[in-house]
């Protein structure tokens, strides 16, 4: 049940992560602003996402999950109605920012850790579940509000969204206010939780190795996921394709979330990254190989089953070696960092469009920092390998 209701809740609130994605086109053309501009609300719902994941999960650690749900769900309602009046691109983005990137946090990181502390043996399978209502919600929202600018405008479809969100997730959020179950020292709960120092190194030295990471995969991911939208409109293809990709990309992510979770609880949270961010990068390079209709199609789905599982293996990392009691914070640091991944490169990427009007160079960075994520996510297995051969 409860992690029934994790998921509906991620399905309704994950709405302000990917509105944004699929307006960047109608938002650039009724502003007259370069495509840069255009992403920069995507960038500043990320880094309030970010933020807020931090800060809601250390109301979570004290206060439990519905004080964070409610109060990110306000935020969220009044953001989409200011986002909705927003005289200029400026206004628009600092509504994503400060309200919807913030608001929408609670049901990401705060949630996940909140989810994990009622499971252990199937922890991964439960953590992946529950990231997986972010990923339904792109599945379901972008066609929802494809739809919407058709016949409402996208500052109407802003005032609806608003409201759906309020509506549906008050009375879910109310309906998650048992506290988790606590285990006693020395049970099983406790015994698999490991130690920073099982990889040779401190908890804050884990914490920065694991924010670098998750920051140079998530630039990486970004590309695809933020503007495959704009990408297929400057082929030629059409907004409607594009979003119809991006659904694709995120409801094989589905898949991928589900499937990484009976990994992860198989070979560990380590590997199950490795394994992901190596397969990402494989995705990355087949988009630069052509960018025919039918094989963006296929690439877009390809890269959904290659990625998915890759942001919720930092929250089954942070569990298996940090405390409980330090879950909300450890796994808003580390998911705060894939978001900041994602803000800086979903922005970057439009830079990098404005300076060479091609994509075919923002595909090339996220290869780059792709690359980076391996070589650290590399080295502590191989710390932890050489370790326990010690």
């Amino acid at each position: 049940m409860r992690l029934g209701l994790a998921l509906a809740l991620g399905t309704v609130g994950g709405v302000g992560m990917w509105s944004v994605v699929v307006v960047i086109p109608v938002v650039q053309a009724d502003f007259g602003v370069g495509r840069g501009e255009a992403a920069l609300p995507y960038t500043l719902a990320m880094l309030g996402f970010a933020i807020g994941g931090v800060a809601l999960g250390r109301l979570t650690d004290r206060f439990g999950i519905v004080v964070p749900v409610l109060g990110g769900t306000i935020a969220m309602g009044l953001g989409y109605l200011v986002a909705a009046s927003a005289p200029n691109i400026w206004v628009f983005a600092l509504a994503h920012g400060l309200m919807i990137g913030i608001g929408s946090a609670a049901i990401f990181g705060p949630l996940i850790a909140h989810v994990s502390l009622w499971f252990d043996r199937r922890r991964g399978i439960a953590v992946a579940v529950a990231a997986c209502g972010n990923y339904l919600a792109g599945t379901i929202w972008p066609q929802i509000v494809r739809f919407s600018l058709d016949w409402a405008g996208w500052r109407l479809t802003h005032v609806i969204i608003g409201i759906v969100v309020v509506v549906a997730m008050v009375p879910l959020a109310l309906m998650m206010r048992s506290p988790p179950p606590v285990a006693d020292p020395g049970t099983v709960g406790f015994a698999r939780v490991a130690s920073p120092a099982a990889l040779g190194l401190s908890p804050n030295a884990l914490m920065v190795a694991l924010a670098v990471a998750g920051i140079a995969c998530c630039v990486a991911m970004s590309m695809p996921q933020v503007h495959i939208v704009a990408y297929c409109a400057d082929l030629g293809y059409g907004v409607a394709r594009g979003s119809e990709m991006l659904s694709l990309m995120l409801g094989f992510g589905i898949i991928s979330r589900v499937a990484s979770g009976f990994i992860a609880d198989r070979i560990g949270g380590l590997a199950t990254l490795l394994l992901g961010s190596a397969l990402q990068g494989l995705a990355l390079v087949l988009f630069l190989t052509t960018d025919a209709l039918t094989p963006l199609y296929f690439f877009s789905i390809l890269f959904g089953l290659f990625q998915g599982g890759i942001v919720p293996s930092y929250a089954i990392i942070v569990r298996e070696y940090f405390a409980p009691g330090e879950a909300g914070v450890r796994v808003g640091i580390a998911l705060m960092s894939t978001l900041l991944g994602m803000a800086f490169g979903g922005w970057i990427s439009g830079v990098i469009f404005d300076l060479t009007q091609s994509y075919q160079a923002a595909f090339i960075n996220g290869i780059a920092w792709n690359l980076v994520n391996i070589a650290i996510v590399g080295w502590l297995l191989r710390r932890r390998e050489r370790l326990a051969r010690a």
